[in-house]
């Protein structure tokens, strides 16, 4: 199917990176693809081993917009285990299974409240940065669950970053690019599309601006150069966003498939063909802190 071609100025694209402070490796690949590629953006793990590196490289590129990459899964807290016992183990590490993580929110009064606690602790770390908070998501998308998304929607409001990715995308998009994995795709596309429609309005009403489809989830560990080209040929709104997460190890290291998978996603930030598209199609590459003065 050919794409339908737009009026060029209509299309805007933010190209973000997830993860940024998860390690020096991840954190070099930010900043050379935002130098030398399409890259825009950047969420930031303010519990991460290389933050300290990253808040360092973001302050020398000021271009680069950085939002807060809220860790709840997989990750570590910023506060003590002695303060959020029933969040996370002795080492400060939260689940690494979302679903078991969710249901705890969900479910438990007290882990509610230490969630509160450590979220905030999550902004503050940040704002300690002195860097401009562009926007809020979450590490593994976990920023949707209902419970963590009204605490993100009130620190975002009192921290000033009224901007926040809502991860919905077409379903049959990304099957006619790669059609494996149809029912975890389906089931994916149908979860999140709810957590959409119950984000959108809150956020409108609160004056909150996002883009309207966000690329990457359906096809997360599996972003190719050829996969931002078709991306770039078929954006589905005016606004849109597509995250990934890129690291760089250059050739003489030998890589696991995940660290394989990082580096090609770098690869695809700064190809020469994924450059020449955009600027073929007209499409106008921005971060978070312009979605303001665009909408």
């Amino acid at each position: 199917m050919e794409p339908v071609e737009k009026a060029p100025n209509h299309r805007r694209l933010i190209v973000n990176a997830d993860d940024f402070g998860f390690s020096e490796e991840v954190n070099e690949a930010i900043v050379r693809a935002h130098r030398d590629g399409i890259l825009t953006s950047a969420s930031l793990m303010v519990t991460g081993a290389a933050f300290d590196h990253a808040v360092r490289l973001a302050r020398e590129n000021h271009r680069l917009g950085v939002g807060i990459h809220l860790v709840t899964v997989m990750g570590r807290s910023v506060l003590p285990p002695s303060e959020i016992p029933s969040l996370v183990d002795l080492q400060g590490n939260f689940p690494s299974n979302p679903v078991k993580a969710g249901l705890k929110y969900l479910f438990s009064r007290r882990a509610r409240r230490e969630l509160r606690m450590e979220l905030a602790a999550q902004f503050q770390k940040f704002q300690s940065t002195g860097l401009p908070l562009s926007h809020v998501d979450g590490h593994l998308h976990l920023h949707v669950h209902p419970v963590i998304f009204r605490e993100a929607l009130e620190l975002a409001t009192k921290y000033g970053a009224p901007r926040m990715r809502v991860p919905v995308e077409e379903r049959a998009l990304a099957l006619r690019f790669d059609s494996k994995n149809r029912a975890s795709k389906t089931m994916t596309s149908l979860l999140f599309g709810a957590l959409a429609r119950y984000m959108k309005p809150k956020l409108s009403s609160r004056g909150f601006v996002f883009p309207d489809r966000v690329y990457g989830n359906l096809q997360s560990g599996r972003i190719t150069e050829r996969y931002f080209l078709y991306a770039l040929d078929n954006l589905g709104a005016e606004c849109n966003e597509i995250y990934c997460h890129p690291a760089f190890y250059g050739r003489s290291k030998k890589l696991s498939t995940d660290q394989e998978q990082c580096q090609t996603e770098f690869e695809a930030l700064t190809s020469a063909s994924v450059a020449q598209k955009v600027k073929a199609k007209g499409i106008r590459l921005m971060n978070y802190r312009e979605l303001d003065r665009a909408q």
